[in-house]
């Protein structure tokens, strides 16, 4: 039995995780699991809403796991020039998390696909 498909936003919505999921399977796409990539998400939509997280409050994301898994998830994010973090002038002692260039084009690139999705006849 089949069920008539969705809302025209749901079948955006639906294509654009089609396009996403095959954007992953290309040879050079990044490799972020899923892990890696809702906590890339996490950071960056805090950065983009002004409010750059520290490293201290990205590993205490427990929805996303535990503290020590957090750190090295970060960690390989940073390895693999997904994040930077920096230091404000004023206080040496907390890290700030912002995106790579490389994350933008990355999410530049969904959001391509996404309105691709979106103006494209379903």
């Amino acid at each position: 039995m089949f069920i008539k498909s969705g809302s025209s936003s749901a079948n955006a919505y639906l294509r654009f995780l089609q396009l996403a999921k095959t954007i992953q399977k290309l040879p050079d796409a990044p490799l972020l699991d899923a892990n890696e990539k809702a906590l890339l998400e996490e950071i960056v939509l805090n950065w983009f809403e002004k409010n750059p997280m520290t490293v201290r409050e990205a590993i205490n994301l427990s929805a996303l796991g535990s503290p020590a898994t957090l750190h090295k998830r970060i960690t390989r994010l940073r390895q693999r020039d997904f994040l930077m973090a920096f230091n404000q002038e004023d206080d040496k002692r907390a890290k700030f998390l912002i995106p790579t260039q490389k994350t933008l084009a990355l999410f530049g690139d969904f959001g391509k696909k996404m309105n691709s999705a979106l103006t494209s006849p379903v």
